[in-house]
């Protein structure tokens, strides 16, 4: 747990999704934790502290089920050694979980036609503009009575939680699911210690305009209701101090990124996040590992032969078809690497129910069975494609692979590079885009790619490819210390030590 004043408050913590969820089998009513380096980061916050509690979405039927037997109020999950929920004085690590519900047609306006897919697509420049986004009237009525409404159920549940706490709190919002609550809470709570962190990339006022004035003046005043809004890059805390500028015409100081809020200022900063590097070495030496990395290295790797990976979401924001159309035409340009290089992608179908994702997972198909078509080689397919979520195998690959290919036309952060610098044991080449925030980190240290240049691209998977190994593995053993001198951690105690400054305990 990071040492800071600071956590002498108490704690309120807002995401959509939380630390633990329920279900049911055979047996009864389960707790699974939650996965991911954000979740264990504020989980390991919440348990130690003595006044601390994580307001999240009801997910599931069960989570439904156990928020009503709590009445709306919060109960207490032992997290170690195994997820339950306690009634008494837990004897190992535990963490106060509040779970919401909302009225499901509002639920459904919030997240499936505003939160996912127009405030993703904005974020990530993903309209084309010519003839999307159309906002009719539909739209308008899904934010007020889905985005605006749900907002306005999960401030109140975090204004209950900081009242019954004195009024004084120490509040963390994430994410762009909620860009509406701390105006809110600031209103009701005047005394609270508030931050909002955005996982996403945050862009210059031009794409805002896309929205509706009304609707993004909104967006902008209910996040200028925090202390601090932080963002992965520079970059994107400056896209925001520009948009507060520009779109809502307030005074701001663009060096030291501040906006000037009727009295009070409001500190854009920059907290590139990290992976949990101890976790990540631990499940390397699993045996579950080791027996994906025999069978990876069976299939992929005898002989003198390369492997390329990609580990990714179907998201159109990842930009998976042009990756592969990018090594189609490094094997059209280099026909002696047919049969030398393979490409191994794991791929998570992402929100199916959006038709824009689920044409994009189409295509994918269609574009590598093209590739293979074309360059079989001795009955070896040079792109092995899989749908498949699977953490111990995306370690074992990243592991082992002589490029980890990450093309994304925009990514908050990006935190399968980080993973890859980690776990790397063959002197692996970053190959980065430079419009994923972890460029701004690690870019030096990788193959730039620019996301829509296909022949840039195929260029710099040859350079990847054929790089003397001694550069190879100074690049990655210079990664791989950034990243553990940068992990999850370190993200999470620079906030706490800003937030601390401001609230004058530093």
């Amino acid at each position: 747990m990071p040492a800071t004043p600071i956590l002498n408050l108490p704690l309120v913590l807002l995401s959509n999704r939380g630390p633990v969820s329920f279900d049911r089998d055979v047996s009864g009513r389960t707790v699974n934790r939650g996965a991911g380096g954000l979740v264990s980061a504020l989980s390991g916050l919440a348990e130690h502290l003595d006044d601390a509690v994580w307001v999240c979405g009801a997910s599931t039927e069960e989570d439904a089920a156990v928020a009503s037997e709590a009445q709306g109020g919060s109960i207490l999950v032992q997290t170690s050694p195994y997820p339950h929920v306690v009634e008494d004085e837990p004897d190992g690590p535990s963490i106060r979980v509040r779970l919401v519900t909302t009225d499901p047609a509002a639920y459904a306006d919030f997240y499936s036609v505003w939160s996912n897919p127009i405030l993703w697509f904005v974020q990530h420049g993903l309209y084309g503009r010519a003839l999307s986004p159309v906002i009719t009237l539909v739209e308008h009525d899904a934010f007020e009575n889905g985005y605006a409404a749900v907002n306005r159920v999960y401030a109140d549940a975090v204004v209950d939680e900081v009242r019954a706490r004195g009024g004084k709190a120490l509040v963390l919002l994430q994410d762009y699911h909620f860009y509406l609550v701390a105006e809110r809470v600031r209103e009701l709570c005047p005394d609270v210690v508030l931050t909002h962190f955005i996982h996403i990339p945050w862009p210059g006022p031009d794409e805002w305009r896309i929205l509706p004035a009304g609707i993004r003046e909104r967006l902008l005043r209910g996040l200028l209701g925090s202390d601090v809004v932080g963002f992965h890059t520079r970059r994107y805390a400056r896209h925001f101090v520009l948009c507060a500028q520009d779109l809502l015409g307030l005074d701001v100081d663009l060096d030291n990124l501040l906006v000037f809020v009727d009295d009070r200022v409001v500190r854009a900063r920059y907290y590139p996040i990290s992976v949990d590097t101890a976790a990540l070495e631990a499940t390397l030496s699993t045996e579950d590992v080791a027996g994906h990395v025999a069978m990876l290295r069976y299939t992929f790797l005898d002989g003198e032969r390369q492997l390329i990976l990609r580990v990714d979401r179907t998201d159109p924001s990842k930009n998976v078809v042009r990756g592969f159309l990018a090594f189609g035409a490094l094997l059209d340009q280099h026909p002696e690497l047919v049969g030398k290089v393979s490409f191994l992608a794991l791929l998570q179908p992402s929100r199916t129910d959006v038709p824009e994702y689920a044409d994009y997972i189409a295509l994918i198909g269609a574009v590598v069975a093209e590739i293979n078509a074309r360059h079989t080689k001795d009955g070896r397919q040079p792109i092995d494609l899989r749908m498949a979520e699977d953490f111990p195998l995306a370690v074992a690959a990243y592991s082992i692979c002589d490029v980890i290919l990450v093309n994304a036309l925009a990514d908050g952060m990006n935190l399968v590079t980080k993973e890859v610098a980690v776990v790397n044991r063959r002197g692996g080449v970053l190959a980065l885009s430079e419009n994923a925030g972890a460029h701004e980190e690690l870019g030096e240290y990788a193959v730039t790619l620019h996301p829509f240049d296909v022949q840039q691209m195929a260029d710099a998977l040859y350079e990847a490819l054929t790089m003397p190994l001694e550069e190879r593995q100074r690049r990655l053993a210079a990664a791989a210390e950034q990243v553990r001198t940068h992990d999850v951690g370190r993200w999470l105690s620079d906030q706490l030590d800003d937030l601390a400054q401001l609230a004058g305990y530093l």
